[in-house]
């Protein structure tokens, strides 16, 4: 039979994306598989035996921890990115990274098809191919849960059971948590199944990264965090000492301190870009952390006004991000003010890690904006006091007009 093309699959090594590499294999397709490593917790290993002997024409298992903590995180810990409140955006910064390294292999093996097990309800499909086309504008997309001829046959899991046995797929035994799960290095997130219900309270040992504040330890952990142009250079522990300096590392063990105290836990209800409302927990230790933290030097090393423009793109990028426009001009505008924001954030933040909370201690930087002469109740320093007189009868004009025009007297019969 002659092959309709190459399709590089996005490959996670479980039972959806298993069946999926057979129905294109049926459909006609050559499988390229690529598993992506961003710090989810996976045996590459199986995964790789696993496509193999499922008829893959090739593997690829691509390490991207390191550049997802460069390229993807370290900009979103710059942009202070919070989605509505509360989302510190983990599984959509990780898209964009998964998706520009699968469509270098699509590119390098010529393939004209991208395929990935994303639902035909959620944001992930968006991030994916909003990427895809923006950095391989050619390239097509198959996406099996957008197909009638897929989703109608695969009802459920029990249909992809069935196909998996009957195609030699190895079935995971364990039965299956009732909930999806999304993992990398920088959070979890849980959704679906028995949460669905927005009332329903997550069971206890649903958590696999922050422990129960409740049973976390009665003793803090004290760090110091160095940044340098708003990102974190150095991690020492004031206690024993220990000292972390590379990105991979700094957020690793800044994940381990959080995840030991119980930081970062999340439960939700979002807008997804799709028009639908969805229930999400989440957990982020390491990224709460260096949010509290950057949040700090910035303010300490920042320029008021900069600081209230900046905060703006923050938001700005935050939407963009989560709607999957990692890879659009104005995302990457928005990221180079950014960049230009964070030019003198940098100096140490002392915080205490304890009970889900991150509490600040002090903090010193070379940059820093804070004159203690100045602000001092006890210097009168290069400020005369009569001059808030005037400042502040200037900015009374307006609202003694008001009042005068418009207010309460005027409405008195």
């Amino acid at each position: 039979i002659m092959s309709k093309g190459t399709v590089v699959l996005a490959y996670s090594g479980g039972l959806d994306t298993s069946c999926i590499l057979v129905w294109l294999k049926e459909q006609g397709y050559d499988v390229i598989t690529y598993l992506a490593n961003i710090g989810q917790d996976e045996d590459f290993e199986a995964a790789q035996k696993k496509a193999e002997s499922l008829g893959a024409k090739k593997v690829f298992i691509e390490d991207l921890r390191a550049e997802f903590v460069e390229d993807f995180i370290w900009p979103a810990v710059q942009a202070n990115a919070v989605y509505e409140d509360r989302y510190l955006l983990g599984t959509a910064v990780a898209r964009p990274c998964i998706a520009r390294r699968q469509v270098e292999i699509a590119r390098r093996e010529g393939a004209h098809f991208v395929s990935h097990g994303a639902t035909g309800k959620g944001n992930d499909q968006i991030r994916f191919e909003l990427t895809c086309y923006a950095l391989y504008p050619e390239v097509k997309i198959i996406a099996p849960w957008r197909i009638p001829e897929f989703y109608n046959r695969f009802r459920g899991r029990t249909d992809l059971m069935e196909y998996a046995q009957k195609h030699g797929i190895p079935v995971p035994v364990t039965p299956r948590a009732p909930w999806s799960m999304d993992a990398n290095l920088m959070h979890i997130s849980y959704e679906s199944g028995i949460l669905e219900n927005p009332k329903s309270r997550a069971p206890a040992d649903l958590y696999l990264m922050t422990k129960n504040p409740e049973d976390s330890p009665s003793v803090p952990d004290v760090l110091e965090i160095e940044f340098k142009n708003g990102v974190p250079v150095k991690v020492t522990n004031v206690k024993d000492s220990k000292v972390t300096s590379s990105p991979l590392d700094i957020f690793s063990y800044l994940n381990d301190i959080g995840g030991k105290h119980g930081v970062g836990r999340i439960d939700i209800v979002e807008n997804r870009f799709i028009g639908m409302k969805s229930r999400g927990i989440y957990e982020t230790p390491g990224g709460t952390i260096l949010l509290k933290a950057h949040l700090d030097i910035e303010t300490f090393t920042m320029d008021k006004e900069v600081r209230r423009i900046k905060q703006g793109l923050g938001i700005k990028f935050s939407e963009l991000v989560y709607n999957g426009f990692w890879d659009s001009p104005e995302c990457d505008f928005v990221r180079h003010c950014i960049t230009k924001s964070q030019e003198n954030v940098e100096g140490k933040v002392q915080l205490s890690v304890f009970k889900g909370q991150v509490y600040i201690l002090g903090r010193d930087s070379p940059t820093s904006l804070y004159n203690e002469e100045l602000v001092s109740m006890d210097v009168q320093g290069d400020y005369d006091p009569c001059d808030a007189s005037g400042f502040i009868r200037i900015n009374a004009v307006r609202l003694r007009e008001h009042h005068r025009l418009q207010g309460l007297s005027s409405t008195k019969q």
